[in-house]
């Protein structure tokens, strides 16, 4: 009876170790290579349980997903010789499991060479082109210029003057180097150059993108020291041109006011000359009228403007100042 139980228990162990050995799992995401002696025989990319034959094959892992591959910033001389820093990163999937295995033997080696790979073609891309292709992906900049422009055309003699302050800034815009390839282009091109190497290793190369474009320490120094003297200068300019309209402005303003100041006077004068005919005239016929009468108030209003309280006369009583008080007249 021990005998059986013991020769059951035994049956079972050795259909359990059969099994674990035989059957394998596959998660959602990952792919297996399964190897005889070292050597790929098939991949299995199907999630799920899957049977190998025990002690002979082996099972190896590989992902199945996309993977992120970022590069290394590297100094490189663009054709019109400024030397950036370039920062980049890719995706990228393995298409070919028995082919990656036989090649790069895990993904820790494929890392390597995709550094190798991704960063000499980068380099030999961007070095081929101005730095502007690197940076736009369009001439929209100048398009929207040349609109500008022709939009300035059509405007007053007075509204371009208005505008030649706000221009000025416009005009630095307009020193904008066209592109003919782009920065989008650029990264195709990486891209295709890059296809055909992985594809040899089982990758496939999904699409490369530029992060970062930045000058190199000592050169980025020298464009802001550059960039600074340049708005200086524009400063000037339109502190200039700030000044010239404002001599001008204060000019018109000097004249229009001694324009209207001597229309003003002019009037005045007109004006006073006719009160002092009327008045010379009222004066005249009043003196005409009653002599006498016009004397008497005129010596009552010398009277009023010089005679005050606080005012005091020593004068003889003969004096001719009193003759219209003595009068009664």
């Amino acid at each position: 009876m021990n005998k059986r139980l013991l020769s059951v228990l035994v049956s079972f162990l050795v259909l359990f170790i059969l099994a674990n050995a035989s059957l394998f799992r596959i998660y959602e995401g990952r792919q297996a290579i399964i190897t005889e002696f070292g050597k790929p025989v098939r991949t299995v990319k199907d999630a799920g349980m899957h049977v190998k034959i025990p002690f002979i094959q082996e099972i190896r892992m590989l992902d199945l997903r996309i993977l992120n591959w970022d590069g290394y910033p590297n100094q490189i001389p663009t054709k019109d010789k400024k030397y950036i820093m370039i920062d980049t990163t890719a995706r990228w999937q393995i298409i070919d499991p028995l082919l990656f295995i036989q090649t790069l033997k895990n993904e820790n080696v494929a890392k390597k060479r995709l550094d190798g790979i991704l960063d000499g073609i980068t380099r030999d891309v961007i070095s081929n082109f101005n730095l502007v292709e690197a940076v736009r992906n369009s001439n929209s900049i100048l398009d929207q210029i040349n609109k500008d422009k022709k939009i300035e055309n059509k405007k007053s003699e007075a509204e371009k003057n208005a505008n030649r302050i706000l221009d000025l800034d416009s005009k630095i815009t307009g020193e904008v180097e066209p592109i003919t390839i782009g920065r989008e282009k650029l990264s195709q091109m990486i891209i295709e150059k890059g296809k055909g190497e992985l594809k040899e290793l089982g990758i496939d190369l999904i699409d490369v993108q530029i992060k970062r474009i930045t000058y190199e320490a000592s050169v980025q120094r020298k464009v802001f020291e550059r960039m600074i003297s340049e708005r200086k200068r524009i400063a000037e300019k339109i502190r200039s041109i700030g000044n010239g309209e404002k001599a001008k402005i204060e000019g018109k303003i000097a004249y229009d006011l001694k324009k209207i100041e001597s229309e003003a006077y002019k009037t005045v004068q007109l004006l006073k000359g006719k009160a002092d005919a009327i008045s010379t005239r009222t004066y005249a016929q009043a003196y005409n009228q009653s002599p006498s009468f016009y004397e008497f108030r005129k010596k009552l209003d010398v009277y009023e403007s010089v005679l005050d309280k606080n005012v005091k006369f020593i004068l003889s009583t003969d004096a001719n100042f009193w003759s219209t008080l003595k009068s009664g007249k």
